[in-house]
């Protein structure tokens, strides 16, 4: 799911070397926490959220074979 959110990320943002994406994982859930560069965080959210609710559904399908639950949270910091 990492990797997943990376390359949606970085395709959306105009500095792709400030995307970090870091994943935790425990017994019934993973954890990818996405940070961009403070610029780009509107790009990523979009609209009303638009764009990260595109993002969470997107990962929530292509998880659907696992049996954990996947959250996506984009982290400001």
């Amino acid at each position: 799911m990492k990797e997943l959110v990376e390359v949606i990320a970085k395709s959306l943002v105009d500095h792709p070397e400030e995307v970090n994406v870091t994943e935790k994982e425990d017994s019934r859930t993973i954890i990818v926490e996405l940070r961009v560069a403070q610029s780009d965080m509107g790009k990523v959210i979009g609209k009303q959220g638009r764009i990260a609710k595109a993002i969470r559904s997107v990962v929530k399908a292509a998880s659907s074979k696992e049996s954990r639950k996947v959250i996506v949270d984009i982290v400001q910091d």
